[in-house]
């Protein structure tokens, strides 16, 4: 299994602070209160038609096109569930597929293919629509230079695997959490007083705590971009809602300064626009919280 937030530490742009170990327990924890939620004291239909010697083969259909993700988490499922079951894989995270085809086999206990099947599906369907609408704004940004990134506007309870699937489809993550990273959005700034002193009571935080965050900081206006740039230790500037003149303009003005961000609405139809004002970044939480489940089924065979 590739860990997203492993690959995303090795960047020299970015210091992540969720670790391999954080990353494997948030989830093994999806799939053990997954699971909980689902078979509770036990999967009682299998239980009463199904013996529990029987064994059995499935295959995970493609009835959709489009990319598929969530066969490494669909492995770990099926392993939580009975380490017996033996899964042969056909097709890799983050290949394009077709109606029709077949992503992989497994086999073993029947009760425990049964009683795993939900969950792969469920998640393997959302991974894959994310997956598949990333993949999708990574070809509008070819060539551009500029990078696509999600943002925590994610289901509560699965965001990693949310952000599993952006990394699938060839996305960036942006943080995981509140906790590895600092961004000062309009409302801190409003309730601390001030851009400034937003600014400058994150850096004397970050020092009295002795923790080295990344600062990413929202500008309004192109008045807040000039009022950013005179203080020293921002990572990025986050160009919230701009027009496509102004975006430029805060470009040219922000220069080689720090990293740039454009997000607030982004869409199909004006991403390539907004990355050839020259952002190094735009984010967009339609990746996460606005898909269509790719159309999967586990069958018998």
């Amino acid at each position: 299994m590739v860990f997203v937030f492993t690959i995303l530490a090795q960047k020299e742009d970015y210091q992540i602070m969720i670790s391999e170990k954080q990353f494997q327990l948030e989830i093994d924890g999806i799939i053990k209160n997954a699971i909980r939620e689902d078979v509770g004291d036990g999967d009682h239909s299998s239980l009463a038609c199904i013996p529990s010697t029987a064994k059995g083969k499935a295959k995970l259909l493609v009835k959709d096109e489009g990319i598929i993700a969530g066969i490494d988490f669909a492995k770990q499922v099926f392993n939580y569930v009975d380490e017996n079951l033996v899964v042969e894989t056909h097709i890799k995270d983050g290949t394009h597929v077709k109606y029709g085809d077949i992503v992989f086999h497994v086999e073993g206990s029947s009760q425990s293919i049964l009683k795993s099947e939900r969950l792969v599906l469920n998640a393997m369907q959302r991974m894959s629509a994310i997956a598949t609408k990333t993949n999708s704004y990574v070809k509008l940004l070819a060539g551009t230079g500029t990078k696509i990134l999600d943002t925590r506007k994610t289901t509560p309870g699965i965001r990693a695997l949310e952000k599993w699937a952006v990394k699938i489809g060839g996305g960036e993550n942006h943080r995981f959490a509140l906790y590895d990273m600092i961004m000062l959005k309009d409302n801190h700034i409003d309730f601390c007083g001030g851009l400034t002193q937003a600014i400058e009571k994150t850096k004397q935080y970050l020092s009295e705590t002795n923790r080295d965050l990344k600062i990413i900081v929202e500008a309004r206006n192109l008045d807040e971009i000039k009022e950013i740039l005179k203080t020293d230790g921002v990572y990025r500037i986050l160009i919230d809602n701009f027009n496509y003149e102004d975006t430029k303009t805060a470009v040219n003005l922000i220069g080689d300064k720090c990293l740039t961000e454009s997000s607030g609405g982004i869409n199909e139809d004006t991403i390539r626009a907004y990355a050839e004002c020259g952002v190094n970044y735009i984010s967009s939480g339609a990746l996460t919280h606005s898909v269509y489940n790719m159309d999967l089924s586990l069958k018998a065979v």
